[in-house]
């Protein structure tokens, strides 16, 4: 008589992501994760003004309406997932389980590119925004490049033993840190368009400040900026294993994050609209156009505090990312496809501290470097923020479509999923293609460089399932049930 095959236990003896911290984050560092990795205070200031340049005030106001309404679309779409699997991998491992490991492994590249990317600009940022505040207030002789590097790199090693120490505590000092900036940038903001005694609207008028100009390829440009604005809303993922309620607050993380970045941003663009249309010629096409703004009007202080803002808000976007960027790497560790270092964890603090201190590391040296490359930081945070925006959306995408398959794979499957997914992915597929066939002379680098990594990934996993299929196969884990996770009696209503 052949005896039963044997079958998986329900349930787990110890938890694949063992080392973490396990069901202890609130709702409120979870939700701190997701805010800080868009720095909606620094990308307020930052992104509209280059929009307005382009395509005008009107067209802004719409590419940033438009990608709100993509970003909720996302965020709709993958939070059946969240709702359902706790993991540190966030999106990659989502996809390993609606796809398949093959093509999860290009997607958990392409999310590191956008992390790393987005840390490095951060980083700099913080450099380069903190320096300026010495020029704001007119310090002559101070500042240049070897500062932005000594400050960026005292950032650095803050940012290295908040992480070390603690998500908990880490995310509590983004949130505080970030909302510091938002309640700083939006009172500048108000100022802006009240700061004309004849009215908001100043002398330019409603039509002059909110008009369209430039053509197709400016407008899908501009709109690849905006969604850019949104991105790293997800991040909230690669929490949900250390989350102390996941299947709840990392959905409701997912849902508010871009409502919330929404309304920031088009009072951003709305006020800074008004503002430069009034303002005198080459003030758009500034480095810093809104610091310019405050100090045509004498307005050192208020210049000061918005650079303090902005740099702040960078701070904490680095500090977000990297923490999303370090579980992505630990998952990958601990699956044998990064190196066994990355999959290991502070025993008392509870963080993956080796992965830490490598990503810290590194997004450190791709800072420096380019700067001692004799670059312009604007030109390096301009660039590092499309990279991070390429490699968000090439990760967004797959997970649109795993969402529909795992739903359908595990005999759950939504009518809205199977066409929301499919539609959501499509759009993020013309805004890539959008983004590579109107990229300007400074961005074609860029998108070379992202298409040369998922090359690299493509080739890397051909690797795994020659060489190495039961690695491959292993891919996908998280945070399963375990015995403690269940009732000791049966209970009876």
């Amino acid at each position: 008589m052949r005896s039963a095959a044997s079958s998986p236990p329900p349930v787990a003896e110890r938890s694949p992501l063992r080392g973490l911290s396990r069901r202890e984050l609130p709702f409120v560092p979870v939700f701190a994760q997701s805010v800080a990795a868009i720095a909606p205070s620094g990308t307020a200031v930052v992104t509209p003004a280059f929009v307005i340049g382009a395509a005008g005030g009107g067209a802004s106001v719409a590419a940033f309406l438009a990608a709100a309404v993509l970003a909720w679309g996302v965020a709709l779409v993958i939070r059946p997932m969240a709702q359902r699997l706790a993991v540190s991998g966030g999106l990659y491992t989502y996809v390993a389980k609606g796809l398949g490991p093959a093509v999860a492994v290009p997607v958990g590249w392409s999310a590191i590119v956008g992390y790393a990317s987005v840390s490095v600009a951060g980083l700099m940022a913080v450099g380069t925004y903190l320096d300026q505040i010495a020029v704001t207030a007119g310090l002559a002789g101070f500042g240049g490049t070897a500062t932005i590097i000594a400050l960026l790199l005292g950032a650095a090693v803050v940012a290295a033993v908040l992480m070390v120490r603690g998500i908990r505590l880490s995310a509590s000092a983004t949130l505080l840190v970030e909302c510091v900036s938002v309640v700083t940038v939006l009172a500048l903001m108000g100022y802006l368009l009240t700061r004309d005694s004849r009215g908001p609207f100043g002398s330019a008028g409603a039509h002059t400040a909110f008009e369209w100009h430039g053509g197709t390829g400016t407008l899908a440009m501009s709109a690849v900026v905006a969604v850019s604005a949104f991105v790293g809303f997800e991040s909230a993922t690669t929490l949900s294993a250390e989350a102390y309620r996941p299947f709840r607050s990392v959905p409701r993380t997912l849902a508010w994050t871009p409502l919330a970045a929404a309304v920031i941003y088009l009072i951003a663009v709305s006020a800074q609209a008004v503002a430069l249309a009034s303002a005198p010629l080459g003030t758009a096409s500034s480095s810093t156009p809104v610091t310019d703004l405050l100090l045509q009007d004498n307005s050192r202080f208020l210049g000061a505090v918005l650079d303090l803002g902005v740099a702040a808000s960078f701070f904490a976007c680095t500090v977000a990312s990297i923490n999303a960027l370090v579980r992505v790497l630990f998952t990958m560790g601990r699956e044998g496809i990064a190196p066994a270092a990355a999959g290991r964890a502070h025993p008392r603090f509870h963080t993956p501290a080796p992965a830490i201190v490598a990503a810290v590391g590194a997004v450190t040296v791709g800072a420096v470097g380019y700067l001692l490359s004799g670059a312009e930081p604007q030109d390096g945070i301009r660039s590092f923020l499309t990279l991070s925006a390429l490699g968000y959306l090439g990760s967004y995408l797959p997970a649109c479509l795993a969402t529909p398959a795992l739903l359908r794979r595990i005999g759950e499957s939504s009518r809205g999923m199977a066409i929301l997914g499919p539609v959501t992915a499509t759009l993020l597929g013309v805004l890539m293609v959008a983004a590579a066939v109107t990229a300007g002379n400074d961005s074609v680098t860029v998108v070379i460089a992202y298409a040369a990594v998922l090359v690299t990934a493509a080739v890397f996993t051909a690797a795994l399932r020659v060489f190495t299929p039961d690695r491959l196969r292993g891919i996908g884990i998280y945070d399963e049930p375990q015995r403690a996770d269940l009732l000791p009696t049966v209970t009876f209503r």
